[in-house]
C-alpha cells in the first residue's frame, strides 16, 4: 500500500491518457478533478491486487458516451459518488472495500481517484481492459463472464436509474440509449465484483503502469528521442508513423466520437500517408493503404515533441505527432478477446494479427 500524492495523480492521468489510445477523456480535465479532490479530502490509499482479500467487494466508477461532449458539458462534482453509493445501495452492501478504473483513460482513470478521496476508500491498482474501449461488454470481467449489472446511472441534471439486463451487450445498448438522452454522457458505476473476481479477471498493475508512463513522458531531463525510446521499451511498444494531421473528419454520433483522420508524413516518413480511424478510441491504422495495427492492440498518437498522447477530441489540422503501436493484453489476443473488440467488430473485414507480426512483416519487406 502507498499513497497517491499530486505528482503520481498527474502523472497517472497522462500515462492513461496515453493507454486510452484516443480516448477515455481529456488527462488535463481529470487531473483537476481527482486533485481538487485529495485537496479536500486528503490522500488516496493504493492497494495493490495481492493486497486485497478475496470475499471484499468493489465497485469501479466511470464516464460514459463521447469525450468530446465533457469540453463543455463539464461534471458538476457529486455525480461520481451519487452513483457509486446508488448501487452500493441496491445491492444491499453496507461495505465496499475499494474502487477501480474501469478503463485506462485520462478521466477514466480519475473518476475512481475522486470517488476514493470523497469516500475514504482505497485504488486498486487495476482496471477492465488495461487500454480503453468505446463499449460497455469490452472488458475483461465480461470475458470471464462476469456480468456488467446491477449498474447504476447518473447525469449532472440529477436523473439517476439502475439497470439490470440479460447479458452485457444489452447493457451496453440501454446505457448507451440513456447516455444519448442525457446529452451524450453520463456516469455509470457497473461490474460490481469481489476480490477473487478482480484477482482472476481484472488487468493487474495498470495504475502503476500508467504513473511510469507519464514518469517518462513529464520528464524535463531526457530529449525528445530517448524518452522515446524508454516509453517504447517499457510498453513493448512501436513507432509506427510521424506525421502531420492534415485532414480530420469526425462526428459526434450514437454516444460516440467517430470519424478518421489523415496523416502526411514527416522526417524519414516523409512519402508516406496514414490514416487512422477511431470510435472514441484508434481502431485501426492503415500506412499507405495497407494495414499495420488493428484493435484490440494498442494504437496510441503522441505529441512529436512533447510526447503527450493526443485524444480523438483534440485531433485538429497541422497538428505534428508520432504513431505508437503496442500489443494488447494476453486477455484480448484470445478467441473470445478477438470477438469482442476485434477488427470485424466494428465492421472492418480483416483477420486480427498480431501488432509483433506486421511490423516484423514490414521491416522483412524494407530490408
Amino acid at each position: 500500500m502507498r499513497y497517491l500524492d499530486q505528482a503520481a495523480i498527474e502523472h497517472i492521468a497522462i500515462g492513461a491518457a496515453f493507454l486510452g489510445t484516443g480516448g477515455g477523456g481529456d488527462p488535463y480535465i481529470g487531473k483537476l478533478m481527482a486533485l481538487s479532490a485529495i485537496e479536500k479530502n486528503g490522500p488516496v490509499k493504493l492497494y495493490s491486487v495481492d493486497e486485497i482479500a478475496d470475499d471484499d467487494f468493489f465497485i469501479p466508477a466511470a464516464m460514459m458516451g463521447a469525450p468530446s461532449v465533457l469540453v463543455e458539458k463539464f461534471p458538476r462534482g457529486d455525480e461520481f459518488v451519487k452513483v457509486f453509493q446508488k448501487l452500493a445501495q441496491y445491492l444491499g452492501k453496507e461495505k465496499i472495500a475499494g474502487t477501480y478504473p474501469m478503463e485506462a483513460g485520462g478521466v477514466n482513470s480519475m473518476i475512481p481517484i475522486v470517488v476514493a478521496a470523497q469516500l475514504g476508500l482505497p485504488l486498486i491498482d487495476c482496471d477492465g481492459m488495461g487500454r480503453a474501449f468505446p463499449e460497455l461488454q469490452m472488458v475483461t470481467f465480461n470475458l470471464d463472464g462476469i456480468s456488467a449489472t446491477p449498474m447504476a446511472i447518473t447525469d449532472e441534471k440529477g436523473n439517476i436509474g439502475i439497470f439490470e439486463t440479460i447479458d452485457n451487450k444489452w447493457t451496453e445498448r440501454i446505457a448507451r440509449s440513456a447516455t444519448v438522452e442525457m446529452g451524450a454522457s453520463s456516469l455509470v458505476s457497473l461490474y460490481p465484483t469481489t476480490g477473487a473476481q478482480i484477482k482472476q479477471s481484472g488487468v493487474h498493475h495498470i495504475v502503476t503502469l500508467s504513473e511510469k508512463i507519464g514518469e517518462i513522458i513529464a520528464s524535463k531531463n531526457q530529449e525528445v528521442n530517448d524518452k522515446l525510446q524508454h516509453l517504447l521499451e517499457l510498453v513493448k511498444g512501436f513507432e509506427l508513423f510521424q506525421g502531420k494531421i492534415v485532414d480530420v473528419i469526425r462526428e459526434t454520433k450514437g454516444g460516440f466520437n467517430l470519424g478518421k483522420m489523415n496523416l502526411e508524413g514527416i522526417a524519414h516518413y516523409k512519402n508516406d500517408q496514414m490514416k487512422v480511424h477511431f470510435q472514441n478510441e484508434n481502431l485501426l491504422a492503415e500506412k499507405n493503404d495497407k494495414v499495420v495495427a488493428m484493435t484490440p492492440d494498442l494504437i496510441c498518437l503522441v505529441d512529436y515533441e512533447t510526447l503527450l498522447p493526443v485524444t480523438t477530441e483534440s485531433l485538429k489540422y497541422g497538428k505534428r505527432v508520432r504513431v505508437i503501436g503496442l500489443p494488447a493484453h494476453e486477455k484480448w489476443r484470445t478467441a473470445k478477446g478477438i470477438e469482442t473488440a476485434g477488427p470485424k467488430y466494428f465492421g472492418y473485414d480483416y483477420d486480427y494479427v498480431p501488432i509483433e507480426e506486421m511490423v516484423k512483416k514490414e521491416v522483412a519487406e524494407h530490408v
